[in-house]
């Protein structure tokens, strides 16, 4: 049995008209990029980051049948990473997150990453390791602009959204 071809998936803003092409790191995070890929398409409300600092994430659900390890980690993505972060309830139930979540079970949390100088720590609970699924391939500079334009202007009726290209 040959190596897997790449897989390619496209992350949105919807109400912006933005989109860009990832691609999948198989090679280095392969249960993370098996559920997400049996999962898609995927979409939700988005959010800009207040501790990470250029990101921007959505909340979903548990999706597969059993949360993946935490394989290809890091504490300092890079622009154009998408990363997979795992919470319960309660560590997102706090009012300095500005958003309700459900104070039991398990958050998913898909991240894009669009500019330097990330450090994935949070006042709540200290450092937070996400798994690196995925890799801008195309489309970073428009999603970055997008993604700062939310950031200004607010991230209000915006969906991030992931499917397969």
């Amino acid at each position: 049995m040959g190596p897997m071809a790449d897989r390619y998936i496209e992350v949105s803003l919807a109400k912006r008209g933005v989109q860009a092409t990832a691609k999948l790191l198989d090679d280095r995070a392969p249960v993370t990029c098996a559920a997400v890929w049996d999962a898609l398409p995927l979409g939700g409300e988005v959010y800009h980051a207040k501790y990470a600092r250029n990101e921007i994430y959505a909340l979903f659900p548990p999706f597969a049948p059993t949360e993946p390890p935490l394989e290809n980690p890091t504490i300092t993505p890079i622009p154009g990473d998408l990363c997979y972060f795992t919470f319960s309830g309660t560590e997102l139930g706090t009012k300095s997150h500005g958003y309700e979540t459900p104070q039991q079970g398990t958050i998913v949390d898909l991240a894009l990453f669009y500019e330097r100088n990330n450090l994935l720590i949070n006042g709540d609970v200290g450092w937070v390791p996400g798994i690196v699924w995925g890799q801008i391939v195309e489309g970073l500079e428009e999603m970055a602009e997008a993604c700062n334009d939310l950031w200004r202007t607010g991230a209000l009726g915006e969906t991030l959204n992931f499917r397969r290209a």
